[in-house]
């Protein structure tokens, strides 16, 4: 019984020392012949399951025990000194770091290959069996075990090493095999005193020691299969940020080129480069690797790098597209770049909320003129129909310019000066382009089925927007939809269109008859209003009829003329309302404009004239002593200076009550002869005539810079462009009296009204040319209570009680 008890604790000894199941592995077990020995023990006793799993055991706690812990030393104490010494390590220094460790891990690890292959061997000969669900063999499972250990030992800040290994690496491989196509492309064309690669003297480059060092460390880590896991990331990253950083330069101010060719060629070139040298051991070594890696390398790029690059430029772009929006045209190649890539993307929410943002903070103020707000906008409407031609991003970003730009008094005036004027290319171009304008689209889906085998779905946002057609418009159409009705931009046309009438006197109409057929395509021919503009330029051909023969030579009263007097003769039903301003003209001219209304009495029968004694133009000869001045000047100016000539002296307040202009008036208009050196003020409201030297008291003189005789400087003032017409807040006040009789007779009857039903009671009884929309009819009932007209508490309005 003892020596059999001998025999077995020998024959178990000798299966613990042949799979090293006391954790020894200095020695590498026994021969073949001894292992056939061993197999044959363990099949005698049925123990191959135990001895598989005690041998099994005995790696996995030497992995645990002894390899991980070393291995991961490296890095904790690399961690250590790079905090306590500031200078740190160079290139080589971090190489043979990594290098060290790597390479004993790998020995390490080599080294079990023996006892691996023997216990497959006793899986073979005895049926025993790992676990089942691992696939691949055993040294699959070795490898699976190895990673797994060290993940769970890993420190927390293993990386630091490892970033600044693959860093030194990429540095070299971007050095020397990509030529550095960004910055290094760019530094002088002298040989450098250092290394771009290694940062070393260039007569000590150690840029092919790097690259072996790198070369053989991730054919080992491969070999181990833990590439992936401790440096993948690194390796990304380091392809990532190289990216955005190129992507950055290459971007940076430059818009009238496209890039996204260059850049993909650039990135296949850097990536595909990078991966070769890390999986397959060297540049140009793809073609040659396993096939796994070549799946590997090609979705890398198209999936990871390409998505990368199509975000990043993307994002670049969105960041400097308030200004690539304000270049257009030049920036059209930019803006198809980023139409290209938003289709690749997800990122048109982002481009939606940084414009916005961008045109709110640079452009939605009051710093910024109304013409520079308006120059975006149009600038807006063209670039973005290039990364949308449906107009859904055009629609979501411009709202809010839409809403300042009708909050704003001068917009509809500018709209329509540029759209009537010669020299504004941007929108009188439009202008002439005979496309009907687009205000409903009730019938645009018809249209679409032509082409329904190109036909595409609209953005997912587009649903919550306008009509197709309001979307797709072409520039007029956006900017009459900023108010919703052409009315306004008519309204605003016949103002200016009375102005230029009434500033030029040339009875020229040929322009405004041009512009005015454009706008009837525009805006079409039955609007009443356009019917009125229509009229006031015949009335200036009229005009000119009737003053030719009221001043011909034929005509009798001709010989009784102190001076000729020619007028416009306007349709006052259908002119816009002028300003209103007092003016007393001397006797002798309003001689001179009665004779003129007879004559056109007899020729127009019963029809007569009504003067605006404050508007129109006077041709003037003002003889001094020394000069002769002809000017054009207003008809308050030329009665001002006409006063001068009975007395050469006249206070504020007299020559108001002569010529009944208000003060504040008079003082502005006195301004222009102060600058033609022929009056003075010598006291406070006190002004003299000056005739030369020496004149009016004091010894006054002419001021430096007079004209010499019989030249004038042009008659230049501060209010010369100022419109002789009443603004549209003031005609659209007038229209507006008309609901007021209607609500104070309301307002009688049922004590107080809110403002719904006040508008909905005007709506059902007042029927008539005149719209209000609540938001006006709150604005007039808000300016009677400051007037004092009516009282607004809780809601209601209602009249003041006397």
């Amino acid at each position: 019984m003892a020596a059999a008890q001998r025999d077995l604790t020998l024959q178990w000894n000798v299966i613990r020392n042949s799979f090293c199941l006391d954790g020894n592995f200095s020695e590498e077990g026994g021969t073949g012949e001894d292992l056939d020995l061993v197999l044959r023990l363990v099949n005698q006793h049925s123990a191959g399951q135990t001895v598989l799993d005690l041998a099994l055991d005995a790696i996995w706690g030497i992995l645990r025990r002894s390899i991980s812990p070393r291995f991961w030393s490296h890095f904790t104490t690399y961690n250590i000194t790079a905090n306590s010494n500031k200078d740190e390590e160079g290139s080589v220094e971090v190489m043979s770091r990594v290098s060290t460790a790597v390479g004993e891990l790998y020995s390490s690890a080599t080294a079990f290959l023996p006892q691996i292959h023997r216990c497959e061997m006793l899986c073979e000969r005895t049926g025993a069996r790992y676990e089942e669900y691992m696939p691949g063999g055993l040294l699959e499972h070795f490898k699976l075990h190895l990673r797994a250990t060290l993940h769970s030992q890993m420190p927390a800040s293993f990386t630091l090493l490892f970033q600044k290994f693959y860093a030194a690496a990429f540095k070299v491989f971007y050095h020397t095999e990509v030529g550095g196509q960004g910055e290094e492309s760019e530094e002088a064309t002298e040989e450098p005193i250092q290394c771009g690669g290694c940062e070393a003297p260039s007569d000590a480059c150690h840029c092919q020691a790097i690259t072996n060092t790198f070369t053989q460390v991730n054919r080992q880590l491969l070999e181990l299969d833990l590439l992936e896991r401790l440096a993948g990331d690194m390796i990304a990253s380091q392809l990532l940020n190289t990216i955005t950083s190129h992507v950055a330069t290459t971007c940076r101010d430059s818009y009238d080129q496209s890039r996204i060719t260059q850049l993909e060629k650039w990135v296949e070139n850097v990536v595909v480069g990078w991966l070769e040298v890390v999986y397959c051991g060297g540049r140009g070594k793809l073609s040659s690797a396993e096939a796994p890696v070549q799946t590997m390398v090609a979705e890398n790029l198209h999936q990871t790098y390409m998505t990368a690059l199509y975000h990043t430029y993307t994002t670049t772009r969105i960041d400097q597209l308030f200004n690539i929006v304000i270049e257009y045209p030049e920036s059209q190649p930019a803006l198809e770049d980023i139409r290209e890539c938003l289709d690749r993307t997800h990122l048109r929410d982002r481009l939606v909320e940084s414009l916005r943002s961008a045109f709110q903070t640079r452009l939605l103020h009051p710093g910024v003129n109304t013409t520079d707000v308006l120059h975006a906008y149009i600038s807006a409407i063209k670039a973005l129909r290039v990364l949308d031609p449906k107009g859904v991003l055009l629609e979501l970003v411009s709202e809010p310019v839409r809403q300042y730009l009708r909050g704003r008094e001068d917009t509809v005036r500018y709209i329509v000066t540029s759209l009537t004027d010669e020299f504004c290319s941007e929108l009188s171009e439009e202008l002439l382009v005979a496309t009907p304008l687009v205000l409903d689209d009730s019938h645009s889906d018809e249209d679409s089925m032509e082409h329904w085998d190109t036909w595409t779905p609209d953005p997912v946002h587009a649903h919550t927007l306008k009509s197709k057609s309001q979307r797709t418009a072409d520039i007029i159409s956006m900017l009459v939809n900023i108010y919703g009705s052409k009315d306004v931009f008519i309204t605003e046309y016949r103002t200016i269109l009375a102005d230029r009438i009434l500033s030029q006197f040339s009875y020229d109409t040929e322009r405004e008859i041009r512009y005015l057929e454009h706008l009837k395509v525009r805006f079409g021919e039955t609007l009443a209003l356009l019917h009125k503009c229509e009229v006031m330029v015949k009335d200036v051909a009229d005009s000119k009829r009737i003053n030719q023969s009221i001043n011909s030579d034929e005509n009798p009263r001709r010989e009784k003329q102190k001076f000729p007097v020619s007028c416009m003769i306007l349709s006052a039903q259908f002119w816009p309302s002028f300003k209103e301003e007092r003016l007393q003209l001397p006797d002798e001219v309003l001689k001179e404009l009665e004779t003129y209304t007879e004559a056109f009495q007899e020729l127009k029968g019963n029809r007569t004239l009504s003067w605006k004694h404050h508007l129109g133009q006077v041709q003037l000869e003002v003889e001094l002593k020394h000069r002769t001045l002809s000017v054009s000047v207003t008809p308050t100016q030329a009665t001002i200076i006409f006063h001068f000539q009975d007395r050469k002296r006249w206070t504020i307040d007299e020559l108001s009550t002569a010529t009944q202009v208000p003060k504040t008036v008079l003082r502005r208009k006195i301004t222009f002869w102060q600058t033609q050196g022929v009056l003075q003020e010598v006291e406070s409201d006190v002004f003299v005539l000056v005739e030369g030297e020496g004149d009016g008291e004091e010894g006054l003189v002419a001021p430096v810079g007079v004209a010499s005789p019989d030249i004038a400087p042009p008659a230049i003032e501060e209010d010369e462009a100022e419109s002789v017409m009443a603004s549209a807040q003031d005609q659209r006040e007038e229209e507006l009296q008309v609901f007021w009789s209607y609500i104070v007779g309301m307002l009688t009857n049922l004590d107080s009204l809110p403002l719904e039903r006040i508008h909905a009671m005007l709506k059902m009884f007042v029927q008539g040319s005149v719209e209000c929309s609540p938001q006006e009819l709150r604005d007039f009932l808000d300016r009677k209570v400051r007037q004092h007209h009516l009282i607004f508490t809780n809601g209601l309005y209602k009249l003041p009680k006397n």
